[in-house]
């Protein structure tokens, strides 16, 4: 309890950080959707793989319209609401049994999810000053991580007693986070924004899309991602095109997450005395370095490095990415920011495995990488180049000093 208590984070931010971990410890059922429905439901592939891409699309949708509930509601009640709802929803999938249904309501489970995610980003900017933000963020980083890697272990065993054990179990850390926000978490919505008139949503897209700062530290995000989903998607077909086996993906993609969990406290208590932007374009350098690595190697520790290298830029990036983004917005947009940046992330899950698909078979896998590679170089320089810009723009809305570190 010391260490909480001499964190120099509040108290809030720690009931938050707790409840992202139960919550990820029992994300049970996504990792396991496509199994349990070609397995125990009979569906087709392909079937399976469009209501897989069903939750993706509610997942993007909630980044959006979560961010605009924060900023207008509150973060604490679009947290509630989305704690709420989901275990209805994932529970609905898991009992279901016409295809109609299903459907929709994985689309409703991707929904309500992530609804969550831009308010409790926001209210991290407004309980934490600038200087701490790269911890805090990297902290709730690393509590995702912890989470994603037990899950899917713990998951397995359920799957082997009845799949119904992973939609309630999912369900039910849910509601534990749901629970602690309840009982535990105040509303961190600034004061100065009750009773202040709200713009209408016309107008808050048309102050977005006059934002070039945020749209362009959006466009790199969604390179990254667009590079990341590689990982998940293309690196074990390529893998095993070089005959390397499924077990053998499955123990390289795992340095992933021991890495993120062995270093991801360490960086995010360095994280404060990272300039930001200089971090970024590292994290470039690293994911594409890494990515570009299987056009020269093919072996199973070829892999494996490729794998520790873009895992470091991994943790960079997102480490410091959502703290740039806090800098970078009004106080009254701090959930519209974050909501435009996480869509960033999901449309890159979207489009990603078909961009990389695509440039896979008709290129080739050397092709692909060396675009990665590329994609690399161009979002260190670019990362670089707009560094200055967005120093002004936080210094003008309090939310870091112009005179910060040089990047």
């Amino acid at each position: 309890m010391r260490f909480f208590r001499n964190s120099g984070l509040p108290k809030t931010f720690w009931l938050l950080w707790a409840g992202t971990i139960v919550n990820r410890l029992g994300g049970f059922v996504i990792p396991f959707l496509a199994l349990y429905l070609t397995g125990p439901r009979g569906v087709p592939v392909g079937t399976a793989a469009l209501m897989v891409s069903l939750f993706g699309a509610g997942s993007f949708t909630a980044s959006l319209v979560g961010g605009e509930l924060a900023d207008r509601l509150g973060r604490r009640p679009v947290m509630l609401l989305s704690f709420l709802v989901a275990p209805v929803a994932v529970m609905t999938v898991g009992l279901a049994r016409a295809l109609p249904l299903i459907g929709v309501a994985t689309a409703v489970l991707g929904f309500f999810t992530d609804l969550y995610r831009p308010a409790v980003s926001a209210a991290i900017a407004d309980m934490v000053p600038p200087a701490d933000r790269p911890r805090a963020y990297g902290l709730m980083y690393w509590a995702i991580n912890i989470g994603a890697a037990v899950a899917p272990v713990a998951a397995g065993f359920l799957a082997r007693i009845d799949y119904l054990l992973l939609f309630a179990g999912d369900g039910l850390t849910t509601l534990l986070f749901g629970l602690i926000v309840v009982f535990g978490v105040r509303e961190t919505r600034p004061d100065e924004l009750e009773g202040r008139a709200t713009p209408s949503i016309a107008q808050r897209a048309r102050a977005i899309a006059g934002e070039p700062v945020l749209l362009a530290f959006t466009a790199l995000a969604l390179l990254i991602g667009t590079v990341y989903a590689q990982g998940h998607v293309t690196l074990p077909v390529d893998m095993a095109a070089h005959g390397l086996s499924p077990e053998q993906y499955g123990l390289v993609i795992a340095i992933n997450g021991a890495l993120i969990v062995v270093l991801g406290l360490p960086a995010s208590n360095a994280a404060p005395r990272w300039p930001r932007f200089a971090a970024l374009s590292a994290a470039g350098v690293l994911l594409g370095a890494g990515f570009g690595l299987p056009a020269f190697v093919t072996t199973l520790t070829g892999y494996a490095v490729s794998v520790v290298i873009w895992t470091l830029g991994e943790i960079l990036g997102a480490t410091v990415a959502p703290a740039v983004v806090a800098d970078l917005a009004p106080v009254d947009k701090r959930g519209l920011y974050q909501g435009v940046f996480g869509a960033a992330w999901g449309l890159a899950f979207l489009t990603g495995p078909v961009l990389g698909g695509w440039i896979y078979q008709s290129f080739g896998a050397t092709a692909l990488w060396l675009s990665c590679l590329a994609a690399g170089a161009v979002l260190a320089i670019g990362y670089q180049a707009m560094a200055p810009a967005a120093r002004r723009r936080a210094a003008a809305v309090g939310g870091r000093p112009e005179v910060a570190p040089p990047a």
